[in-house]
C-alpha cells in the first residue's frame, strides 16, 4: 500500500466545503473526526433500505439488520485484533468507562485501590470519583513530568496489593503523548492488578493488537475514528466480561424473567440493555474497515511530517509556547500550545477567522491544567486527511494572533 494525502482527503466530503470564502482547515479532530464517505454511505444503507431493530425478528429486515449490527462488532473485532464476542458496543467512550466502573468497580470492596494520572480526561476520573463515594474505594495519582507525560518512574511506589484497576490514557488528549504500556502492564502485574487504557485518542491512528499489549479492558469512541456519533466500543477479557454484572437492565440483556428473578444474558449482549445505536454501531464498523484498509505506516510517517512543521512553526513565533513532548518519539498527532498575553479562545476564534478549526480550553482535563497552572491551551489534533496546507494557514492565524492581540 501506498500513502497518498490527495486520495485520503478526496474520501471526505466536508473537506471540499468553502465556508465564508474560505477552504475548511479542519485541525480539531482529537475532539471529532470527520466521516468518510464508506461511513456514509454504510449508515444511509441501513437507514434506507435495512432499518428495523436487532435480534429475536423473524422477518428478512430484521435479520439483515441484524447481519449487518454484528458483522460490524466483527470489524470492530478485526481492529482490536480480538474475538467478536468479547466486544460491546456502547454509547461512547465516556459509557463505556462508566460501565466499567459499574460493573467491574461493583466487584471491589472498601479499601481496595484504583490508580489514575493527573493527566487523564475528566471521563476517567469522575466515574472513579463516583465509584470512591459509592463503594468507599481509593484512588492513587501518577503525576505527569514536565514534558506532559506521565511520570512512570513513580509507578512502582504508587502500587500495593490492595491495587485492583490501572487506568489510563493510551494517549494524551492535550499532550499527545503515549504511555508505555508495557511498563504499565509489567508493574500491574506484581501486583495482580488489571490495566485498562483510554483509547479515545489512539484508535484513529490504525489498528491495535490488543493481545499483544497484554491490558484487560480497553475503551474508543466511535466519533473520533472516523465514525458516527453515538457509538463507542468496551472490549475486555472474556473473563472479565462473565464475571461482571450488567450495567444497565432492560431488554436484549437477559435470559430469563420471571416477577421473582432474572437471569442474564451472556455477554456482550449481557451490556447492550434495550435497543442499541445500531445505525451508528454499522458506521463504526465501516470506519474500522476502512481504517484496516489505510496505509498507516505511512499515513503516520505524514502525521508526524506535520506535527513537526507545527513545531517549528510555533518555535519562531515570539510568545509562543508548546506544552507537552519537544519531540516525535512515543507521541501522537496531538500538539497544545500557549500565546503568551492571549486567552486560548482568542487564539482560536482567530484562528477560525483563518478558516482553521481548533480546540481551545482546558479539554476536559483540568487536574492537568491544575498542576501546570494553566488557564488552558490551543490544541492542534490531526488525522491523515490533514496536509501542509492545513498547517500553513494555521501557522500564518497564529502569526496574526501574536501580531494583533498582546
Amino acid at each position: 500500500m501506498n500513502f497518498d494525502v490527495a486520495v485520503v482527503r478526496g474520501q471526505f466530503p466536508i473537506l471540499a466545503e468553502i465556508i465564508d470564502g474560505k477552504p475548511v482547515h479542519y485541525l480539531d479532530n482529537g475532539a471529532s473526526a470527520q466521516t468518510p464517505d464508506d461511513v456514509l454511505d454504510a449508515v444511509r444503507a441501513y437507514e434506507t433500505t435495512g432499518r428495523a431493530n436487532v435480534l429475536r425478528g423473524v422477518h428478512r429486515l430484521a435479520e439483515r439488520a441484524t447481519d449487518a449490527y454484528e458483522n460490524a462488532r466483527a470489524e470492530v473485532a478485526a481492529f482490536l485484533g480480538v474475538p467478536p464476542m468479547e466486544v460491546v458496543f456502547t454509547g461512547g467512550c465516556t459509557a463505556a468507562i462508566n460501565l466499567v466502573a459499574h460493573a467491574y468497580g461493583s466487584l471491589l470492596k472498601s479499601g481496595d485501590r484504583i490508580l489514575l494520572s493527573e493527566l487523564e480526561h475528566h471521563s476517567n476520573i469522575v466515574p472513579w470519583q463516583m465509584l470512591r463515594s459509592r463503594a468507599g474505594i481509593e484512588l492513587d495519582m501518577i503525576p505527569v513530568t514536565l514534558d506532559g507525560r506521565i511520570d512512570l518512574d513513580k509507578l512502582s511506589g504508587l502500587l500495593s496489593p490492595r491495587t485492583k484497576l490501572i487506568s489510563l490514557a493510551h494517549v494524551s488528549n492535550v499532550t499527545g503523548a503515549m504511555v508505555d504500556v508495557g511498563a504499565v502492564v509489567a508493574a500491574a502485574r506484581t501486583v495482580g492488578a488489571r490495566v485498562m487504557l483510554d483509547g479515545a485518542q489512539r484508535a484513529p491512528h490504525g489498528p491495535i493488537d490488543l493481545v499483544s499489549l497484554g491490558v484487560d479492558f480497553y475503551v474508543f469512541a466511535g466519533h473520533k475514528s472516523y465514525g458516527p456519533n453515538g457509538i463507542g466500543v468496551l472490549w475486555a477479557k472474556a473473563e472479565l466480561l462473565d464475571a461482571m454484572p450488567p450495567f444497565m437492565g432492560g431488554g436484549s440483556m437477559i435470559g430469563r424473567v420471571t416477577l421473582a428473578e432474572t437471569t442474564w444474558a451472556p455477554p456482550p449482549r449481557r451490556f447492550e440493555a434495550g435497543t442499541p445505536p445500531i445505525g451508528p454501531a454499522i458506521g463504526l464498523g465501516a470506519a474500522c474497515k476502512w481504517m484496516m484498509a489505510l496505509d498507516w505506516m505511512g499515513a503516520h510517517a505524514h502525521e508526524m511530517t506535520m506535527v513537526q512543521q507545527l513545531m517549528d512553526g510555533l518555535q519562531k513565533i515570539d510568545g509562543a509556547r508548546i506544552f507537552g513532548p519537544a519531540g516525535l518519539q512515543n507521541r501522537y498527532p496531538v500538539v497544545s500550545f500557549m500565546l503568551d498575553g492571549v486567552h486560548p479562545h482568542d487564539v482560536a476564534q482567530t484562528l477560525d477567522s483563518f478558516g482553521v478549526a481548533v480546540r481551545a480550553g482546558h479539554h476536559c482535563a483540568q487536574p492537568l491544567m491544575d498542576r501546570f497552572d494553566l488557564d488552558g491551551t490551543t490544541r492542534v489534533s490531526m488525522a491523515p486527511y490533514n496536509d501542509r496546507t492545513d498547517i500553513d494557514a494555521l501557522l500564518t492565524g497564529v502569526r496574526h494572533a501574536a501580531r494583533t492581540l498582546r
